[in-house]
């Protein structure tokens, strides 16, 4: 078990508790010593993510010295086998194992070349080579075309010299296989808490699942995260996700991934595993799920559960009676405590059986300002360079959030660097919030045909206005046997006005009767330009293919700032030489991030000046524009090439 600590001291009295803290909750010792506490979810919430505002006070005002234990588990220890033998027997693949590890393992990695398969795994141990003992009956293995595999056979964990795998092939061929990997059990595992977590928001992205769950706390160390399901056979790879803040931008970043899935190893058989583990301490109350699900349809998710590792105070109690926790400080510094006189003997504390009450409010404490140091009046600025706004209409006061449509989308610079929120002519700081949610806008498509080549169909597809940050295409065809090379380009005009193509992606669309989805998913190399795209594909010798059910997908972006319901806002956009926005956000933006936020709604755009033509509409007027002026510089030039030749007699 590794532990971590955190030595974080002053000896102070006061009549009251301070006031810069929020949060008071308390307990009762009946023996005095070495007391050992589990710190309950409700203490870890309202604390800093490294517990830099939890202070100890015994029941006279005496500040008291303490220790976090942080239980993790250790990395499993990785070696090959010291050999390796694999025979074909009777329907099955045979593969025996001299481990040479003398500690104990519980479960083996394979290795295998196979794009695709689906076997059921006995495992067998023995001491002498000998004798074998039974470990573990029908382990799945499986790896598919999508890429999700499992390929670890797990059993009851002992030291065993010898190994015997014995791999299922009556329902399939046999599968190469080329090694094996051992895992050596952990010596020892901290202990883990179940608890309920909340799905708050799902959203159905193409081919993908995103949840937004709800913890239920901040700041737990958890240990895995478990769907639960009804579905019968399934197999699906799972992405989590924690909110992160990078100055003024607020991102998803990665913290686990696995596989859950129940699959039928035979008749009689089925394996499951509905569980993706973690190591890792989540700050946020929020976590998103991302459920891939390829070309299957979306899993009927009934609850989620989390498994959380617990945290342990420990500190000195000379006396008996009551004593006080208190959270809730966002600005002080962490406490660094003497714990010469807890020794090491704090490692080996029993744990107390101690109820910590509820989170109670400090009477003593001072209201800040909600989201302190974030002022709603910035800097002024003068937007005569800006091409339009939208009024900002407002719910209630405090944390808001924005999700910018397609009109910002389309006349912002790419980055939103443009962006910018005014009440009156001061700026109010904002933070951009890029998600994983992905917003579908359906697209009407017609069909063309090549005069020069019959062979050739084009769909002339019209999107609902030019530059828009679309990323992917999809459509769908009823037709159940095909294989087509399919292109997506758009046509613009440089600064002459040539019209030239400008391919925006290629892919090849395998149809057969086996597979079940009959979408077609096409990823953009850039962003269109221009608001007509054209597919095409070349049929060669085959009937044409038909499609429908065209739509385009982009990537939702917020903006999160504060503000009060009585400011009349506007969002500013369209102002291409516009730097990023600057503001002074690094001691709140994870305050607003954490904040209850309201929804706010943008009204219809109001023009602020004369709109400059965007899109391969300016490039042709911009080409027109340059034969004029070309046509004037040649009759020009003639005139004086005429005014100076030699008149004839």
């Amino acid at each position: 078990m590794l532990i971590g600590f955190t030595l974080i001291a002053v000896d102070r009295r006061c009549g009251a508790w301070p006031s810069d803290w929020r949060h008071e909750q308390h307990f009762t010792v009946t023996a005095p010593g070495l007391i050992k506490l589990n710190l309950p979810r409700d203490t870890l919430n309202g604390a800093r993510p490294t517990l830099e505002d939890l202070r100890l006070y015994d029941d006279s005002g005496k500040e008291l010295p303490y220790a976090i234990e942080r239980p993790a588990p250790l990395a499993s220890p990785l070696e090959r086998a010291q050999s390796f033998h694999v025979s074909l027997e009777n329907n099955s693949t045979v593969m025996t194992l001299e481990t040479g590890v003398t500690r104990p393992i519980d479960n083996v990695a394979l290795e295998t070349p196979a794009p695709d398969f689906i076997k059921s795994v006995n495992m067998e141990g023995s001491t002498d080579g000998q004798h074998w003992h039974v470990l573990a009956q029908h382990q799945p293995i499986f790896r598919s075309l999508s890429g999700t595999e499992l390929l670890r056979v797990s059993f009851s964990s002992g030291v065993w010299p010898w190994l015997r795998l014995t791999v299922d092939d009556q329902r399939s061929s046999p599968i190469p296989f080329l090694g094996t990997h051992i895992h050596a059990t952990s010596v020892e595992q901290p202990p883990v808490e179940s608890q309920p977590a909340q799905i708050v928001e799902r959203d159905e992205n193409p081919g993908e699942t995103r949840l937004t769950v709800d913890l239920g706390a901040a700041n737990l160390d958890l240990a895995s995260l478990a769907i639960e399901t009804d579905e019968p056979l399934f197999t699906r790879a799972i992405t989590l996700l924690e909110p992160q803040v990078t100055e003024a931008l607020i991102g998803e970043k990665p913290i686990g991934q696995g596989l859950i899935y129940r699959i039928a190893l035979n008749d009689q058989a089925t394996s499951a595993n509905l569980s993706v583990p973690l190591a890792t301490s989540v700050t946020s109350r929020e976590l998103i799920v991302l459920i891939r699900n390829e070309d299957s349809s979306p899993l009927r998710i009934s609850a989620i559960r989390v498994e959380r590792r617990p945290l342990y105070l420990t500190f000195m109690a000379r006396q008996t009676g009551v004593f006080h926790l208190l959270t809730g400080n966002k600005f002080c510094a962490g406490p660094r405590y003497d714990l010469a006189e807890l020794g090491t003997r704090f490692k080996a504390v029993p744990i107390a059986g101690i109820v910590v009450s509820p989170v109670a409010g400090n009477p003593d404490f001072r209201e800040p300002e909600a989201l302190r140091g974030l002022e709603i009046a910035g800097a002024p600025l003068d937007v005569s360079d800006w091409e339009f706004r939208k009024p900002i209409h407002l719910t209630n006061s405090g944390a808001e959030q924005i999700e910018l449509d397609l009109d910002v989308c389309a006349h912002s610079a790419l980055n939103f660097s443009d962006v910018r929120i005014l009440s009156g002519t001061n700026q109010v700081p904002y933070l951009i919030e890029h998600t994983s949610i992905t917003r579908s806008v359906a697209l009407t498509a017609t069909t063309t045909n090549d005069v020069k080549n019959r062979n050739l169909s084009r769909w002339v597809i019209q999107l609902p206005r030019a530059d828009l940050p679309f990323s992917r295409l999809t459509c769908e065809s009823k037709d159940p046997l095909f294989q087509r090379e399919m292109s997506l380009y758009e046509e613009l005009a440089d600064d002459r006005g040539n019209i030239y193509r400008s391919t925006l992606g290629d892919a090849v669309w395998t149809q057969t009767p086996q597979h079940g989805s009959k979408v077609f998913v096409l990823t953009l190399n850039e962003t269109p330009r221009a608001d007509t795209l054209y597919l095409q594909t070349d049929n060669g010798n085959n009937p044409p293919i038909e499609l429908g059910n065209f739509a385009a997908s982009y990537t939702a972006t917020r903006v999160l700032f504060k503000a009060n319901v009585s400011d009349q806002l506007f969002l500013y956009y369209g102002n291409p030489r516009a730097g990023a926005a600057n503001y002074d956000l690094s001691l709140v933006a994870g305050d607003l991030l954490a904040a209850d936020k309201s929804t706010a709604t943008l009204d219809s755009a109001q023009p602020l000046k004369r709109t400059s033509t965007v899109g391969s509409h300016a490039q042709a007027s911009g080409g027109v524009l340059f034969w004029i002026a070309l046509a004037a510089v040649v009759i020009g030039l003639l005139a004086i090439v005429a005014r100076l030749l030699p008149k004839t007699q």
